[in-house]
């Protein structure tokens, strides 16, 4: 039998080698799908892992409570709108729940930045020393401010690496240099490590940090003493996260006197959550573009199945003299079925390395990430085959059921 297999692979390859511009435009379906697949695939997987590495920057574990969306009058205002979380609610969400590691607040506006005869408008962000801890900023140059910076209000900040890139010349130092917002001159402690982007495509380094009272004393000069944009939160364990979800709920919705009846007026997220989106929604650009790069492989099977229909047609007096001297039906069968899966491993090869080289072209070029992954590559190659098989099984069935008599006689 593996005599038998051979031959007949190579007669194969000779038939196919007598139509080469036929059988190369045949290939040219499946070497685009598979290639099509692995690239898509890849890219989406690369995707994924961006997206993955973008929310690990914003922390471990971390909980955020914004401000909901209000109505007044019967029109709903925009989320964080209205000035529903305090200080107050930080210091006692840490107190009443003991799953948190630790509570932060922050308050932001976007403020001119000077540094001598350079300025660039920036998000100011006025917060809580644990902030820094929570969201996991570490440090290039210089330190964080304390708690004694925040209880005196010290005119202190610290720089994101696209200000120190946008105020201050290549070469110049950036610590203990005076930069000034607002005229209120601040003393530069800190230059932050890079993160990058964020999910949401903004430039976490395009960033000032100052600390939360000096923010509302002498900077924002805000009407609500002791209100905030934002609440955060850690706990230890990711298990945690949901149950410590719900005790904040409660908490919150108990400082705030809301009724039963009465809806939240506060937002809250986790990195799960925003996660999840991301990934969600990753998946399924990737699933709709692995399917339309699928139907290259079906009109790749397409045309598999018309080469052999034609292949039959043309090769009737010869499939009528094998069977005249002694080819059962399921050599017939087999010997088709081998010619139809030749074309789609052969294409398959093809487009693996069409859909490799791709992925690394995209990659190169666009700068996009890509992850090629065995698994990906394996499935891409199996549904080639399996396409061949599938197409080829018609035309094979039709030779084999040929009737020898008529075969010898057919012109």
């Amino acid at each position: 039998m593996p005599t038998f297999v051979w031959l007949t692979v190579m007669t194969a390859l000779r038939v196919l080698g007598r139509n080469r511009l036929r059988a190369g435009l045949t290939l040219l379906g499946i070497v685009i799908g598979v290639g099509a697949v692995i690239a898509m695939v890849s890219i989406g997987e690369g995707a994924k892992q961006a997206v993955q590495k973008q929310i690990a920057t914003m922390g471990t574990n971390v909980i955020m409570v914004w401000p909901a969306a209000t109505s007044v009058g019967g029109v709903r205002g925009a989320q964080g709108g209205a000035v529903t979380l305090t200080v107050a609610d930080a210091v006692d969400l840490k107190k009443k729940i003991p799953l948190l590691s630790d509570t932060a607040w922050m308050k932001r506006d976007i403020l001119q930045v000077v540094n001598g005869h350079r300025n660039g408008n920036s998000p100011v962000n006025g917060v809580s020393p644990s902030y820094l801890s929570i969201r996991d900023w570490t440090f290039s140059k210089g330190g964080s401010f304390t708690q004694a910076d925040m209880d005196s209000a010290a005119l202190v900040a610290l720089l994101g690496q696209s200000v120190v890139d946008e105020l201050f010349d290549p070469g110049e130092e950036p610590l203990g240099a005076i930069i000034r917002i607002r005229n209120v001159p601040l003393r530069v402690i800190g230059v932050l490590s890079p993160k990058g982007q964020s999910t949401y495509g903004q430039d976490q380094d395009d960033v000032v940090f100052i600390p939360f009272t000096t923010a509302e004393r002498k900077v924002f000069g805000t009407p609500f003493l002791g209100s905030v944009g934002g609440l955060y939160a850690a706990t230890d364990q990711a298990e945690d996260m949901p149950e410590a979800v719900e005790l904040i709920r409660e908490v919150m919705r108990s400082r705030h006197r809301l009724q039963t009846d009465q809806p939240d007026d506060f937002t809250i997220r986790t990195q799960v959550e925003l996660g999840k989106v991301q990934e969600d929604t990753s998946q399924t650009l990737t699933v709709m573009l692995m399917a339309i790069a699928s139907v290259s492989l079906l009109v790749g099977g397409i045309g598999i199945m018309n080469i052999l229909l034609v292949s039959v047609t043309e090769r009737t007096r010869e499939i009528g003299v094998r069977m005249a001297v002694g080819a059962k039906r399921a050599h017939i069968l087999i010997q088709f079925l081998i010619e139809a899966m030749t074309l789609s491993v052969v294409g398959g090869c093809i487009g693996i390395l069409l859909g490799v080289l791709s992925a690394r072209l995209t990659t190169v070029i666009a700068g996009w990430p890509t992850i090629i992954s065995g698994d990906t590559v394996a499935t891409a190659f199996g549904f080639s085959i399996a396409v061949g098989l599938f197409f080829g099984l018609y035309p094979a069935n039709k030779a084999a059921r040929l009737n020898p008599i008529d075969a010898l006689r057919y012109e």
